[in-house]
């Protein structure tokens, strides 16, 4: 995993927020980060214990994870902090899943071309508005599609390794009604029965929604 500060000036307020497959923080860095300090993890191609020792300094903490994040915070939740609120977005703990996350079949189509899918599609899939696509492409993603390509490989060897229980983690989550990646009513049968959730009008990128963290945090209020 990799780790990025998109605001560390010792503020009292941490959010912690994982994010999705192929992701960097550079398509997130327009986001106010007000007066909260934002540690940005993304790059799951090895996923370690979270050293949360610096947490201690902060007197509010918020965990937000999105699409294959929802999975690796869970994942990894005995070595997170306690949070004040663990907010879920377009995700759940089982990302591959026929009933609860991406159907395998399709998920299997997206791994062997996964390649293809990076130079073009998949990003065009991730947003429900052609202008929002033209917005990301202003500030993409910038690690390698090699990085990228084994990096859902090995999502997808943990997946298939670890079995997990649910017990009731999150305490909210965010759905995306026309999210195109993992299905909004595969969402919807697995939070209706473990978290309050909520939809939103967008696809699986719901961010230009927001403008800041907090708006996202107050979202779920």
């Amino acid at each position: 995993m990799q780790y990025h500060w998109l605001k560390k000036q010792n503020n009292n307020n941490l959010i912690i927020f994982f994010a999705g497959w192929s992701f960097d923080f550079k398509p997130f860095e327009f986001l106010d980060c007000g007066s909260n300090d934002v540690l940005f993890v993304y790059d799951y191609n090895e996923i370690n214990d979270f050293n949360c020792k610096f947490s201690s300094e902060y007197s509010k903490k918020f965990l937000i994870t999105w699409s294959m994040g929802v999975f690796t915070a869970f994942l990894l939740k005995n070595s997170l902090p306690e949070f004040d609120r663990k907010i879920a977005i377009n995700g759940t703990p089982f990302p591959v899943n026929d009933t609860y996350g991406i159907p395998l079949k399709p998920f299997l189509l997206t791994l062997r071309h996964a390649k293809t899918g990076l130079e073009g599609k998949f990003y065009q899939n991730i947003f429900e508005r052609e202008e929002e696509y033209q917005k990301y492409l202003t500030t993409p993603v910038e690690r390698s599609i090699e990085n990228r390509e084994s990096e859902l490989k090995a999502l997808y060897e943990k997946i298939k390794s670890t079995d997990l229980e649910y017990d009731g983690f999150y305490d909210f989550a965010l759905i995306s009604s026309n999210d195109k990646i993992i299905p909004s009513k595969n969402q919807i049968n697995f939070w209706q029965n473990n978290a309050p959730y909520k939809l939103l009008e967008s696809g699986h990128f719901p961010f230009y929604n927001f403008k800041s963290w907090d708006e996202i945090i107050q979202a779920v209020r």
